[in-house]
């Protein structure tokens, strides 16, 4: 077993291509390329630390003076296992979940029980209309409807006015939404500076779903909080509580720290991509051993702002700051540089898309090319830190060799 640290960053949404199955499962994903179409994208990049770990080698090609592929990087790429493209099934799968098929749901199959159970426990619930369709406002200050960013009928939001009601509140209504649905998450969150009357405002419906447009709303903008609750994970047999029955402790940061599971070790909330990557070199500075786990955020909500110019300024700190992470690391220190899907913001909507996913490994000791090949599903990441800390999973083929073979 090894006693160093074990590094996974999410690049939210940083996609290298559709997979193979779009053709047929995701038709609207047919040539999505997240990573390729923003190197298309006329705007400077600053990307050579993500370059050098491999990252034109993945796509296997080169393009102008700039963008070449590295003769000395440990790389590959990965299906995804998991239905569809979704950041709370891609997170579970990386940490060794095989996600069943989702259930698809509209709000308007379970409206009238969850309205009847929130006025017994004394909320205050109204119905708002429009397009024939309804949503639910609770205590004039939290809307229960579809999420609108995602596969439709994949997730149920309660969006906040968080100034207004308090995270508390916004969460336990989620909780209460748990208990009617069979979707995949309901997604809790809320934001300060922000009025239902704003909420409200910017109310969407399409094919007969109704919910809110979580990025023109605001609530994303300042003080953002939320809370992801799953259905159907069994946490027993995930990385993060593999590890801690062993005593090795988990650091989980940004939208990690709210969808994923640890027992133990420390948390970091946030969505700005400096912030996120602080709190994790604060704490690679104070921990010489245990898991790491980092998601970052902005680049997928680029992705459905469907803004290249934003995604791109985001990948430059990223690319700045991973320099800071590979400089603080050890010999026996493995730093895994992925996504969780893709978000192509140029393909033409604002949803995931369904494409592989980089691999980027860094190890110290590294002085050659290596490839790790094509992986069927991103729990080979989970499996690999597993072996790493001695333990096994049940769903994962470890590519530790490649790198205990340097």
């Amino acid at each position: 077993m090894n006693k160093g640290r074990f590094i996974i960053i999410v690049l939210d949404s940083f996609g290298v291509g559709a997979m193979d199955d779009v053709f047929e499962v995701r038709p609207s994903d047919i040539g999505s390329n997240t990573l390729l179409h923003l190197i298309e994208y006329p705007k400077e990049k600053h990307w050579d630390n993500l370059l050098s770990l491999g990252l034109m080698n993945i796509l296997n090609l080169e393009i102008g003076d700039y963008f070449k592929k590295s003769k000395k990087a440990i790389f590959g790429k990965s299906d995804l296992v998991h239905f569809g493209a979704d950041s709370y099934f891609g997170h579970q799968e990386i940490i060794g979940t095989r996600p069943k098929k989702p259930l698809f749901q509209k709000l308007s199959e379970f409206i009238n029980d969850l309205e009847s159970d929130l006025n017994k426990k004394g909320f205050n619930v109204e119905r708002v209309k429009k397009n024939n369709l309804e949503l639910l406002k609770v205590n004039n200050s939290i809307f229960i409807g579809d999420n609108m960013e995602t596969d439709l009928g994949q997730a149920i939001n309660v969006v906040g006015a968080l100034d207004y009601c308090g995270f508390g509140m916004i969460e336990e209504v989620g909780h209460i939404v748990r208990k009617h649905v069979k979707v995949p998450r309901v997604i809790a969150f809320g934001g300060s500076d922000v009025t239902i009357e704003r909420i409200a405002e910017n109310i969407i419906t399409k094919d007969g779903f109704i919910g809110i447009d979580a990025p023109k709303s605001g609530v994303y903008n300042k003080n953002y909080h939320v809370i992801h609750i799953g259905y159907g994970v069994d946490k027993t047999e995930q990385l993060p509580v593999k590890i801690g029955n062993k005593g090795i402790i988990n650091h989980l940061y940004g939208k990690a720290e709210n969808i994923i599971y640890s027992p133990n070790g420390t948390k970091f909330p946030c969505v700005d991509t400096n912030d996120t990557f602080d709190g994790l070199i604060k704490d690679l500075k104070e921990y010489d051993n245990g898991f790491f786990m980092v998601n970052i955020q902005e680049t997928d909500l680029a992705g459905h702002a469907m803004n290249p110019e934003k995604y791109i300024d985001v990948l430059n700190i990223v690319d700045i700051r991973i320099r800071e992470v590979i400089d603080i690391l050890n010999d026996d220190d493995i730093l895994v540089i992925m996504a969780d899907h893709g978000n192509d913001p140029t393909i033409g909507h604002s949803r995931h898309t369904r494409e592989c996913v980089p691999l980027l490994i860094f190890n110290k000791k590294n002085e050659k090319l290596v490839d790790i090949g094509h992986r069927k599903t991103m729990a080979d990441v989970g499996q690999t830190a597993a072996e790493y800390f001695g333990v096994k999973l049940n769903n994962g083929e470890s590519f530790l060799k490649y790198i205990d073979n340097l």
